[in-house]
């Protein structure tokens, strides 16, 4: 069999396997991955492209730890979840990094993360004022929580004693100076109407909109496409 060909063949089996196994793992894999879960998919996926470029025989080898590995961590995930000391260890506890005002240095340091990185998280969840948090906590997946403080929350209506109309989710109807036809014709509208709108909102052609997006009352919100840049640098 020549090389390429078995390569190609290897290659495919390889992505085969890792579909089979990823799904095996669950979608948890995927998104809200623990360290030992990124060190795991990390490390099947290293396996899988040895496997794939091997030019020897015996690609069974490769095959079997693969599986292993995937199943090491399909029995770490059932006793981690059963097992709430077990699942400490495992996974290891919530970090309080912040907390009534006070910034804990040791619980950074223990964290890996930096003053820097930390306003950094912040800015990414919305505060750019640190003075305005309650408390950070860094989580085991290493996302970190934040709890404004209460007059920093935003008012809800049940504050108020409001019953507001609920939100639904919009359509992209203009991606990148493309019109998403299957997602105007879920409006209702057509490209004529679509034009119409846009235009009264700045834009010539459907080429200079970068985005827009139609909700179902049919209110359209057009963002423009520009040469501008952000250039001014104070987060450092």
């Amino acid at each position: 069999m020549p090389e390429i060909l078995k390569i190609t063949l290897l290659s495919i089996g390889s992505i085969v396997v890792i579909f089979a196994l990823t799904k095996m793992m669950g979608n948890r894999q995927l998104s809200q991955m623990s360290m030992f879960d990124y060190i795991i998919g990390i490390t099947i996926g290293s396996i899988a492209a040895e496997m794939a470029t091997s030019l020897e025989d015996n690609f069974t080898q490769p095959l079997v730890a693969m599986v292993v590995y995937a199943l090491f961590d399909i029995c770490l995930s059932i006793v981690g979840s059963r097992f709430m000391k077990a699942r400490r260890i495992i996974e290891g506890k919530p970090l309080v990094l912040l907390n009534n005002g006070e910034l804990y240095k040791k619980n950074l340091k223990k964290a890996k993360i930096d003053v820097t990185e930390f306003l950094m998280q912040c800015r990414v969840n919305g505060y750019f004022d640190v003075s305005k948090i309650e408390t950070a906590i860094l989580e085991e997946n290493g996302k970190i929580s934040f709890l404004p403080k209460v007059s920093e929350r935003p008012v809800k209506p049940a504050d108020m004693q409001l019953n507001p109309e609920q939100d639904y989710m919009v359509a992209n109807v203009i991606l990148d100076g493309k019109i998403m036809e299957r997602n105007l014709k879920h409006t209702g509208k057509d490209e004529k109407w679509l034009t119409q709108q846009i235009k009264g909102q700045g834009a010539d052609y459907v080429e200079d909109v970068l985005l827009a997006t139609c909700d179902r009352n049919n209110q359209v919100a057009v963002f423009l496409k520009t040469n501008k840049s952000y250039t001014k640098d104070i987060f450092v």
